[in-house]
């Protein structure tokens, strides 16, 4: 039943609820009825425990009784969208109302409340928060008179809510294989991480991070711990901010014994001096005792799109569009690198790795961009090593021949796609087809061919006769599948979309950092990353790679076309 509001008490705004009565002859069918919504209203005092097992319900109406409390199992409405606690008589909320957290809309007006629990800053989701008519602090009422204040009272709560959540513990490491130590081989780590940059980091986007853990400065020391603790060999980043990889991840590293590259996505180019800091991008950094640098590459996947678009109107306004880019690192193996084996040849002690990263458009809407920037980037790669034999013969001019195997690959990189797209499918399988659903029915194919030809002695990167797209590459993931169920962990989203691909004929994977233990997210209701104990939503991948040495004529008295 409904009544008017009690007297002096100013009406309060409800959801317009519609409904219907199922007729006899309905229900003589067999006809089932669901309702989502629930309506109790009198002068309600207690309210049957039976009501907190009806899981499925989205909105729950309360409002004008006589309730003095809510019991805490209040939480286990998990679908709650709308909870009307209008009008009656509680003087305080469990902190287990925080768990609510798909709710909309929660209306505790006309109450008796002058405290809230901080877990209330947990409702991230929550668009409007009602608390007139209630005798609470100062502090609370000079918060939500605020403009926006619903949203500056959950900042608020949660900002000032303790955190109770033990550290995760420690990720395992996954051993895969035994290395053959009586070969010669080359061991060594590769981290890949996405380091979740400044400006994407807001409460509008991680509203279930608290501010503080969401500020550069607090992130940053977790980051970098991160990756100090593992040290990996060769480290690739993305969303790396252009002034934080000049003023603290390269000063950092140096001081561990690295060395770096950046380059920050192609929108920087038209950007003021003080515009360009922010702009994020791509960074490799490497054991300088390890390897060296032999030459860095930019790959630009706007600049590809204007040039082989071919009058393709989707190749200019979805592909051109995005500027995201990949870098690549030519590297030179030391003889500290192979410090663990038995020494190769002296001739095939400096081996050489193109080390490429990658950070691919993120939106699911535009999966086509995804497989045609990383189509670009497979053909990009064939050119840079193209490019460094044709140098090697021009500097030579021995006569002698650079087997272009020689050069071992590896790519890195947030992918933006599951391991079930055709972005992973052509890494993995070497080819894809040109009618493949990935690219949604647009006007790609002749573009992409001229693309394909001009590797056409390489092979070509298309395959006309099969209808196909093809990479000469063999690669290999790192990680199976299997052994993390997400690299990405928010909670609009969960799933694998970070990768380490490797040349599957001369490396292989020795053992995988596992991931961080699934028992924790649930035991401790961590809802999404960014979290104070973790400091980007996405983690981390090392793998601890075996390399065996190419024979190759790339060695020569000034070693391979030093920059």
């Amino acid at each position: 039943m409904s009544r008017t509001p009690k007297e002096g008490k100013e009406p309060k705004p409800h959801r317009v609820r519609s409904h219907t009565i199922m007729g006899q002859e309905e229900f003589g069918s067999g006809k089932k009825s669901y309702w989502p919504e629930l309506e109790i209203t009198g002068n309600i005092r207690n309210i049957s425990p039976a009501v907190w097992s009806l899981q499925h319900l989205t909105s729950l109406y309360l409002n004008d009784n006589c309730l003095s409390r809510i019991p805490a199992e209040i939480a286990r409405l998990e679908h709650l969208m709308y909870l009307d606690l209008s009008c009656n008589k509680i003087r305080s909320l469990p902190a287990e109302i925080g768990e609510l957290t798909r709710l909309r809309e929660l209306l505790l007006n006309n109450n008796q409340l002058r405290v809230l629990p901080y877990e209330i800053g947990k409702l991230f989701n929550l668009q409007n928060i009602g608390l007139k008519g209630n005798p609470l602090t100062m502090e609370i009422q000079a918060v939500y008179s605020e403009t926006n204040g619903t949203l500056k009272l959950l900042s608020y709560m949660l900002d000032n809510l303790a955190v109770t959540t033990p550290h995760p513990p420690e990720r395992p490491w996954i051993r895969l294989v035994e290395s053959d130590l009586t070969k010669p081989s080359c061991i060594f780590t590769v981290m890949c991480y996405n380091v979740l940059c400044d400006k994407y980091a807001t409460r509008q986007m991680y509203g279930y991070c608290p501010s503080w853990a969401l500020e550069w400065e607090y992130r940053k020391k977790g980051i970098m711990d991160e990756i100090k603790h593992y040290m990996a060999d060769i480290i690739t980043l993305q969303e790396v901010e252009t002034d934080q990889f000049y003023n603290f991840f390269l000063p950092e590293l140096k001081n561990e014994g690295y060395e770096g590259i950046f380059s920050p996505k192609s929108r920087a180019k038209h950007m003021t001096e003080n515009e360009r800091k922010y702009v994020d991008g791509c960074a490799i950094f490497w054991r300088t005792n390890k390897f060296a640098l032999v030459k860095e590459r930019l790959i630009e996947f706007n600049q590809l799109a204007m040039a082989n678009h071919d009058g393709s109107e989707d190749m200019l306004n979805r592909v051109m569009t995005k500027d995201n880019i990949g870098l690549a690192a030519l590297l030179e193996t030391k003889e500290a690198a192979w410090e663990n084996s038995v020494l190769p040849d002296k001739s095939q002690i400096n081996q050489h790795i193109l080390v490429c990263t990658a950070h691919i458009h993120w939106d699911p809407e535009f999966r086509d961009v995804k497989l045609i920037q990383t189509i670009m980037l497979m053909s990009e790669i064939r050119q840079i090593i193209t490019q460094i034999v044709e140098e090697f013969q021009h500097r030579t001019r021995s006569g002698r021949k650079l087997d272009p195997n020689a050069i071992q690959l590896l790519l890195c990189g947030d992918l933006n796609s599951l391991p079930e797209s055709g972005v992973v499918e052509f890494l993995t399988k070497g080819n894809v087809s040109m009618d493949h659903e990935d690219f949604k029915g647009f006007g790609y194919k002749t573009c992409l061919q001229k693309i394909a030809m001009a590797n056409a002695a390489n092979p070509p990167l298309v395959n006309t006769n099969s209808n196909i797209y093809t990479h000469s590459f063999r690669l290999s993931a790192a990680y199976d599948f299997s052994i993390m169920a997400y690299t990405n962990y928010t909670y609009d989203f969960k799933g694998i979309i970070d990768y380490i691909f490797h040349n599957s004929e001369t490396m292989t994977a020795l053992g995988v950092l596992g991931p961080i233990d699934p028992e924790w997210f649930r035991e401790n209701k961590v809802m999404g990353c960014p979290h104070p104990h973790i400091p980007s939503d996405h983690f981390p991948l090392l793998v601890q790679l075996e390399m065996r040495p190419v024979p190759s004529t790339l060695n020569h008295p000034n070693g391979l076309l030093h920059r």
